[in-house]
């Protein structure tokens, strides 16, 4: 876990060093948009006209079902910013890697864009494991990561910034969620990784404070396919509901086994929190309309801003296709570094990160705002219900945005 305060970033001044594109270096330019300044003892190039950024989503594996979307997404930004100019009047040069599902090559995949791509800023993971095993390459290599989906907090890096939802910001709410609803059993099913895990943790504890018994907790392995176990451990638990924290194509299995099983959202509802409108498809709306997800993005938000970013992207990939959180969150995340940039001027870590306290952005979402301490966004969180047409529609809101608590130090009954 890291600290909760961010420390001070610290930069050491090089000689002026770059890549050329065979990979050897050349002479680096300083950090700003003109190339004069100090530099910032990164190989960032940014003499030229246009600035490299880097995605890295698992475009093959058992995430590619959630994260080629995002990756989808966020080239959709890159467009766009070009379109409008750019950052700081340099357009974007992405360089676009494969995580193939596996959090050493997300570690791989992100050392090559900062040290041999030169990338400015990276965008991209999904998993806590694949984020867990970039930190420690964007800390000791000073870039930045722009981590996009929701997890389960008690985290918070100078390098990272995460603008997906906190645990306060969706597990909570889908707990009180629940509690509203007059859950008082309640089954826990999820990937074994650290999410889940750390997430299940944290829903034992708001369990115990609240008079709601877990008479369940049961893992399962990424990419499993077989919870005839599991499903029937569920049906004999005397469950009201089932809080589901499994990742990736593993969702398919697990609802296909629970309609099986006979079982249904009217009686045992579940409640996911990374299942969203483009795992629904996947999944077979068959086997989960009724059911229920939390998040803090839909594509029925009835707004202005929501209303462009859908037809925007149902024009570039089709009309068949949908929008959803984690996608939202990282098409936004783009636009933010945009705003961080051109506010501080440059494109360096320090500058970045010294300008992004306040920072807004008028998201599909809604307004989202960085908190510069910590590094996560006010969000509104929202619970949806999946419909007969296959998308999310809000059955309860926060209303406004949530202050980002992502070590809950604001909950008596969380004790770390």
């Amino acid at each position: 876990m890291m600290s909760r305060k961010l420390t001070a970033v610290a930069f050491i001044a090089a000689g002026t060093m770059a890549l050329a594109s065979c990979g050897a270096p050349v002479e680096q330019t300083a950090d700003s948009p003109s190339g004069t300044g100090s530099s910032s003892g990164t190989c960032v190039d940014t003499s030229g006209s246009s600035i490299k950024i880097g995605f890295v989503n698992s475009l093959s594996g058992t995430m590619a079902i959630s994260e080629k979307t995002v990756s989808d997404a966020l080239h959709m930004a890159a467009d766009e910013i070009n379109a409008a100019g750019g950052v700081n009047g340099k357009t974007l040069d992405v360089v676009q890697e494969d995580g193939a599902s596996e959090p050493t090559i997300f570690a791989e995949k992100a050392e090559k864009l900062i040290s041999q791509d030169c990338v400015a800023a990276v965008f991209g993971g999904w998993t806590s494991a694949s984020r867990k095993a970039m930190l420690p390459v964007f800390e000791e290599k000073d870039s930045l990561l722009f981590y996009p989906v929701q997890y389960e907090g008690l985290e918070a890096s100078p390098n990272i910034f995460y603008t997906g939802a906190t645990t306060n910001q969706q597990i909570i709410p889908a707990m009180d969620y629940l509690k509203s609803e007059g859950v008082k059993k309640l089954f826990l099913v999820g990937s074994d990784y650290v999410f889940p895990r750390t997430a299940n943790k944290i829903i034992n504890a708001y369990a115990a404070a609240n008079d709601i018994e877990i008479v369940g907790e049961e893992y399962a392995p990424l990419g499993h396919t077989d919870f005839s176990t599991i499903v029937n451990k569920l049906k004999g638990s005397g469950a009201e509901a089932v809080f589901n924290t499994l990742n990736g194509d593993s969702n398919v299995a697990f609802f296909k086994e629970y309609k099986n099983a006979g079982l249904a959202p009217e009686t045992t509802p579940v409640i996911s929190v990374s299942i969203a409108e483009e795992e629904v498809a996947g999944i077979g709306l068959e086997n989960v309309e009724g059911q229920f997800a939390a998040w803090n993005y839909f594509q029925t938000i009835d707004s202005p801003e929501n209303h462009t970013f859908v037809e925007a992207f149902k024009a570039k990939y089709g009309q068949d296709r949908v929008t959803s959180d984690p996608m939202e969150s990282a098409y936004t995340s783009l636009y933010l570094w945009k705003e961080m940039a051109e506010k501080a001027g440059g494109f360096s870590t320090e500058a970045i990160v010294a300008a992004a306290d306040g920072v807004t952005f008028a998201a599909p979402e809604g307004q989202v705002t960085v908190d510069g301490e910590n590094h996560h966004l006010f969000k509104t969180a929202l619970i949806g219900q999946i419909a007969s047409d296959g998308l999310l529609h809000t059955v309860w809101s926060s209303g406004s945005p949530i202050e980002p608590d992502p070590f809950l130090k604001n909950y008596s009954w969380w004790q770390g």
